[in-house]
């Protein structure tokens, strides 16, 4: 915190946790920017047609994917049944506070043509869940956060469909841990210790969930999982990946619709339209570490050549702090807080290093 500074090519924070710089001072996301343009994109494809052929003994289901109605898991499954031949089940962990937008897309994507699952976990057992995390650990739908992985994967033992595919790797495109830059396919440990956060047993304990709440909320047993032998991986394995293209493909094919007004704390309006408690969760993210839903999206815009620096970080400065108030009293009806409790957690979180509270938080530093 004594010396934040940001990329010299786009806007991602030295904040970030687990970015790394060279000593040029550019991010290890835009590093994998160069570096994928040299890529043998033609093996991964072959990697990725090997894969799936290994899964042609599975009459019906030749892997799962995870969607929400949104650009990345639409483009993805529409790309495994149309150009890859094979038949992908779709699954979707229902998110809380969901937007009327977002089960529009959902269901859109389903008519376009593709088999679906929806798995609600038990609504008490992810409140309390959400509310652990957002009240001890600053992670306001952690919940739903470990859902995506777990539920996912009991539909993919249960259903004996082994391959599961995620959209893409954050870490790698992000700036995050390239452990698996050049490894396709992981395991449920890497889930747990990246996505997860580390501290699934200890919020699971906390929460005291019977069983049955519990179980669309852990994995299977490591000996059901030994059995069922499954390989995860990412779509941004296998090509380049560009969210603003997924976005086309799922508009054209899958009945994806954006949102009329740009979505709180950035210039879009066309990514996590499914629920209401992302806002949550990215003004958070803005307040411990100093970069939000604004910062993200530049980032990226810059990564794939659709805007200057100059231009990102003046939306940067423009959208970055955007606390989304006039969704604190549904938030506060969600985890059944007093306003006064809830406004105080949000404080708690705020780094005081990068932060002082006036009206609201402002941040001591400014993008450069």
């Amino acid at each position: 915190m004594k010396r934040v500074f940001w990329c010299k090519n786009c806007v991602v924070m030295s904040t970030r946790p687990r970015v790394t710089f060279n000593k040029d001072g550019i991010c290890s996301a835009c590093q994998w920017m160069v570096e994928k343009k040299k890529l043998n994109w033609v093996k991964r494809q072959k990697q990725l047609d090997k894969l799936l052929n290994q899964q042609k003994s599975n009459k019906t289901f030749q892997c799962i994917t995870a969607v929400s109605g949104g650009k990345d898991g639409s483009y993805i499954t529409y790309n495994l049944k149309h150009k890859k031949k094979i038949n992908p089940l779709a699954v979707t962990i229902r998110p809380p506070l969901e937007q009327e937008l977002g089960k529009k897309n959902l269901n859109n994507f389903v008519r376009s043509g593709y088999q679906h699952i929806h798995v609600t976990p038990d609504e008490t057992a992810m409140q309390k869940l959400n509310k652990l995390g957002f009240t001890d650990y600053g992670h306001p739908y952690y919940g739903w956060l470990v859902s995506i992985h777990t539920a996912v994967i009991r539909v993919a033992h249960e259903m004996n469909i082994p391959l599961v595919f995620y959209s893409e790797d954050g870490e790698v495109e992000y700036g995050g841990d390239a452990k698996y830059k050049y490894e396709g396919v992981y395991g449920v440990d890497y889930q747990a210790s990246n996505y997860m956060e580390g501290f699934h047993k200890d919020i699971l304990n906390k929460a005291k969930l019977t069983k049955e709440q519990a179980y669309w909320f852990t994995f299977p047993s490591k000996q059901d999982l030994k059995k069922t032998k499954i390989q995860i991986t990412h779509w941004s394995f296998y090509e380049n990946w560009d969210p603003y293209r997924n976005y086309m493909v799922a508009k054209k094919h899958c009945g994806l619709e954006e949102s009329k007004s740009l979505n709180t704390g950035t210039y879009t309006n066309f990514g996590q339209t499914d629920q209401k408690l992302y806002f949550l969760h990215v003004y958070l993210m803005y307040l411990k570490y100093g970069f939000g839903r604004a910062t993200m999206d530049a980032g990226i815009d810059v990564r794939r050549g659709a805007m200057s620096r100059d231009q990102a970080v003046q939306l940067v400065k423009l959208y970055d702090n955007a606390p989304p108030e006039d969704y604190y009293d549904e938030y506060c009806d969600y985890y059944k807080m007093k306003k006064n409790d809830f406004l105080q957690t949000i404080d708690k979180w705020a780094n005081k290093n990068l932060f002082e509270k006036k009206n609201r938080w402002e941040p001591k530093f400014e993008i450069k």
